[in-house]
């Protein structure tokens, strides 16, 4: 039997109507070499940047599938890397806008990210209480923390290779990067710490938590206050690691019982009091750490300046000189005391911003000039930037920009398809926006009332939207004004359809009313022309509040869903009672008739579907749709395909003749709210809760119902695989340190090629020992067999096809990988790295391999007696290989260093020629004008 072309698949054609979503934070980014100009924002799965004078979007970021919760630029600003909420990282080049390297190894969604002040190292906190280090040059995860108790708030890298992160479980931690452990805990906190934030070059610690104060904390490194009689033996390195040190808010240290090397001080010095009373939701400063700002969950950003270690001096200074000047006029003596200055006076409050509405998350930049440029992500898809002059004397803020007209303020509750599929219809709580379907550009923007249900004026020259107030407003699309208001329900107008014959329409309200109007030309007594206007010709009392009207295509039945669960069907020329369809366990929120009049389709708050037919008002299935609400349900033009959009993010399509469901399509991250079809049925437009509209479009290919529920089951068991349990190491504890990465089906998959290859090689190796017998029996050279796979790769040997696809493992997979592989298999890959690390392929690679599997079978490679021999040949080449690969790298360095002061040098020479060339130039043409002016 031929393949039949059933249906056709449904896929993402694009995302819009989102500026910037709120879980992330927006970051400055460096584009075309200019700072301060350009921000990344998250928006959905993908990071928008937007250049901020021009309001236009400069570059887009691609992601996968799972929302972006964090951001992080490099220092130096060529790389952006971005969490997302599966707990995966992707580091992203600004230049190629490709994702170069993926880290994945929290359960969780990432909290916090943070480049060192190299860019080698990148470290990122996350809601399942781990931070990971992870080696960006190299790929690979280092090693992972545990020790908080809730999700971890925020991180930062000190430079004496140390770190310090917060949590929600009230802690701050200090941990030696060194030894890999946490040598003191701050315990002063009494709620969440949600942020933390490095002052005065890292001597000055900020914490802001649940309440209004901004708690500072004077760090001590002990090198700076050692006791200079402490003996020697207490300044080893090599120290045991004990508990953890909890330290309160008063807490002193004992010099006699810590090593000195290692550990600093931390001590409460005092608390800035913010005007919010509310939580702390961002603490941040900028790269110099002379502004620090914060907010909570208002709209009001507050920004402080930090002065720094010879601003205090000269204040204390000036502060001295007045309080002699005091002493004298008061004719005293003066006091032996010393001055001293406030906190309030040390970190001084610059300005308080008001933004226009609540503020999610913000980024700021000090420019060389002393201006101060900030971004603010609010939390109704809005982009602000600020700039503030801090060397005026009274410092305000100026709003630079505003980045709006991508998007809606609130959530889309209505969506409509102009009838030639060329224009889209959204409508929110504050505006209705035509937008072209081709372009994805916003036409058009009109203030409303709180839209419910919308639908294009036949002609596409107008538009209705029925309101929450029980209004219906008539826009007109070609001037963009708001044509007539008109007062149509008492209550909500939840509900609107147009009649069959494109005269009228019919609204149903929360006032128990279904109304029916017709449209007609009016003449107004300031105009000439004659315009669209609406009039209601009839009204059906019922019961219950209306949620719902549909008409039959063929304009005899209107379908009516009401409040008591229950949908009632009507005669519309004479309105008399039809059939009523009951079933449903909770209210009907949307239903829709086929094109031939012969089925409907009612979707509940039940989070059933139930399939009727028309005639005689009998129930043909009822289908579990969807895992929350049913929103939305709407049939395929010409066709008994149906869609359905529900709370669960999800879109389905369905077949109303077969009862099966087709396909999924999984992009919206929140609630879907509503969708439109348009009329050819090749677009479908959804808006969901995460301020997106996303459009799909019907593809060519063709979707085969057995594949798909393959293609199911295949991603259920990737999930499963991604919820068990980690392996563990034989022999480890459970500490402060762990492995970076997690188990994935891509680990999985590594191994498996792994596996596959060490089995052809042992294959060809069986093989080519008995060839060897053959050739010897024979008494002459017989032609060998070539394996099509060596073959294709170019007649490598079978030993040289293993360590290409060791090559092949990801960097950031390969530990994972290699603790998933079997231990029958160890043997074989020891010999092959014996052979290769021997030859000097790969050394840094295989080594690595070879070190982290000794660490994992230590026990069972010692105790077997085949492989020592193995061992002993390693011990020997790998040493070897190592010293040259590190004389090599060392040679390779030096010889940099040496062309870097070379052309340092040149540059030098250079500037000064272009310099005094310019000044000579400069004075030829002041004299030529001094001789023009003496002949004048």
């Amino acid at each position: 039997m031929g393949l039949t072309k059933q249906y056709l698949r449904y896929g993402p054609a694009a995302l819009f109507g989102v500026v910037a979503s709120t879980r992330g934070n927006p970051a400055f980014v460096a584009l075309r070499g200019e700072r301060g100009r350009c921000v990344a924002v998250p928006a959905c799965e993908h990071v928008f940047v937007w250049d901020t004078r021009k309001g236009e979007k400069v570059l887009i970021l691609k992601g996968l599938k799972e929302e972006v919760s964090c951001l992080c630029p490099s220092p130096d600003e060529l790389h952006l890397a971005v969490g997302y909420e599966d707990g995966s990282i992707r580091v992203f080049s600004l230049l190629s806008g490709e994702a170069n390297v993926t880290f994945s190894g929290h359960k969780a969604a990432v909290t916090a990210l943070k480049y060192d002040h190299l860019g080698g190292r990148l470290v990122s906190g996350s809601k399942d209480t781990d931070v990971i280090l992870w080696d960006v040059i190299n790929e690979s995860g280092l090693y992972r923390l545990k020790g908080h108790k809730d999700a971890v708030t925020q991180v930062l890298f000190l430079k004496r290779n140390l770190l310090v992160t917060s949590g929600k479980d009230t802690l701050v931690k200090w941990w030696d990067l060194d030894m890999q452990h946490c040598f003191k805990t701050l315990v002063g906190h009494r709620s969440e710490v949600w942020g933390l934030a490095l002052v005065s070059e890292e001597k000055r610690l900020i914490t802001g938590t649940a309440d209004s104060e901004l708690r500072v904390w004077d760090i001590t490194y002990i090198q700076e206050i050692k006791d200079p009689d402490e003996p020697e033996s207490k300044k080893s390195k090599g120290f045991s690691l004990g508990a953890e040190e909890n330290t309160g808010e008063d807490e002193t240290l004992d010099l006699d019982e810590i090593p000195e090397e290692r550990l600093l001080t931390c001590r409460k010095v005092g608390s800035i009091m913010r005007e919010g009373r509310d939580r702390v939701v961002t603490l941040a400063t900028d790269q110099t750490g002379k502004i620090l700002a914060c907010h909570g969950t208002d709209a009001v950003l507050e920004v402080f300046s930090v002065l720094s270690e010879e601003e205090v001096q000269k204040k204390l200074e000036k502060k001295a000189k007045k309080a002699k000047k005091k002493a004298k006029q008061k004719s005293e003596e003066q006091s032996e005391g010393t001055v001293e200055l406030s906190l309030q006076e040390e970190i001084q409050r610059v300005v308080n911003i008001r933004a226009s509405a609540k503020i999610k998350s913000f980024d700021l930049i000090l420019s060389p000039k002393g201006e101060l440029k900030i971004v603010l992500l609010l939390q109704n898809n809005i982009i602000e930037s600020y700039n503030l002059n801090l060397s005026a004397q009274v410092p305000q803020a100026v709003r630079a920009s505003k980045i709006t007209i991508g998007g809606h303020r609130s959530d889309v509750r209505t969506l409509a398809f102009s009838s030639d599929n060329i224009a889209i219809l959204s409508a929110a709580a504050e505006s209705v926006k035509i937008w072209n379907r081709s372009t994805l550009q916003c036409i058009r923007t009109m203030e409303c009332d709180y839209a419910l249900c919308s639908l294009f004026v036949p002609g596409d020259r107008q538009v209705i939207v029925g309101t929450k107030t029980g209004k219906l407003q008539l826009y007109d699309l070609a001037s963009g004004n708001l044509m007539e208001t008109l007062t149509a329900h008492d209550g909500a107008v939840w509900s609107i359809a147009l009649s069959p014959d494109q005269h009228g329409f019919v609204t149903g309200g929360a006032d128990k009313c279904v109304k029916f109007w017709e449209f007609e030309l009016v003449k107004d007594e300031s105009s000439i022309q004659k315009r669209l206007s609406i009039k209601q010709m009839r009204i059906l009392q019922l019961d219950e509040d209306v949620l719902c009207v549909r008409y039959s295509p063929n304009h005899k039945l209107l379908a009516v869903s009401l409040l008591d669960c229950t949908v009632k069907v009507f005669y519309t020329d004479t309105l008399k009672f039809f059939l009523s369809l009951y079933g449903h366990k909770l209210p009907v929120l949307c239903m829709d008739i086929s094109y031939d009049g012969t089925l409907i389709a009612t979707g509940s708050a039940d989070r059933n579907v139930k399939i009727w037919g028309l005639d005689f008002g009998d129930c043909h299935r009822s289908l579990f749709a969807h895992d929350d609400s049913v929103m939305h349900l709407q049939f395929v033009a010409k066709s008994h395909l149906f869609f359905t959009a529900g709370k669960d993010n999800k879109i389905k399509q369905w077949d109303a003749d077969k009862f099966e469901h087709i396909q999924t399509l999984e992009g919206h991250h929140h609630e879907v709210w509503c969708l439109a079809l348009s009329p050819n049925g090749d677009y479908i437009v959804s808006a969901s809760h995460d301020k997106s509209l996303r459009l799909w479009e019907r593809t060519r290919e063709p979707l085969i119902l057995e594949e798909e529920r393959e293609m199911q089951r295949e991603a259920e068991y990737e999930e499963s695989v991604a919820k068990e349990e980690q392996p563990v190491v034989a022999g480890e504890t459970q500490g402060e340190t762990g492995l970076a990465g997690k188990k994935t089906i891509e680990t999985i998959k590594a191994a498996e090629r792994i596996m596959e290859a060490i089995e052809l090689y042992r294959e060809e190796m069986a093989k080519l020992k008995e060839h060897k017998a053959i050739c010897k029996a024979a008494g002459k050279e017989v032609p060998l067999p070539v394996n099509p796979i060596l073959h294709a790769y170019g007649n490598i040997t079978p030993s040289a096809y293993v360590l290409e696809v060791f090559k092949k493992v990801k960097s950031s997979e390969l530990e994972e990988s290699l603790l998933v592989l079997p231990f029958s298999y160890v043997p074989d890959l020891l010999r092959l790295f014996s052979e290769h690390i021997h030859l000097g392929s790969e050394v840094e690679l295989l080594c690595r391999a070879l070190i982290f599997l000794l660490k994992i079978h230590f026990g069972q490679i010692t105790s077997n007696h085949m492989l020592v021999s193995v061992i002993e040949n390693l011990k020997k080449t790998t040493i070897s290989r190592v010293i040259e690969a590190r004389d090599v790298l060392g040679f390779n360095m030096a010889g940099l260093q040496y062309l870097k002061k070379e052309i340092e040098a040149k540059d030098e020479v250079t500037f000064f020629a272009d310099a005094t060339d310019r000044f000579e130039e400069k004075r030829r043409k002041r004299k030529k004008e001094k001789m023009v002016l003496a002949v004048i």
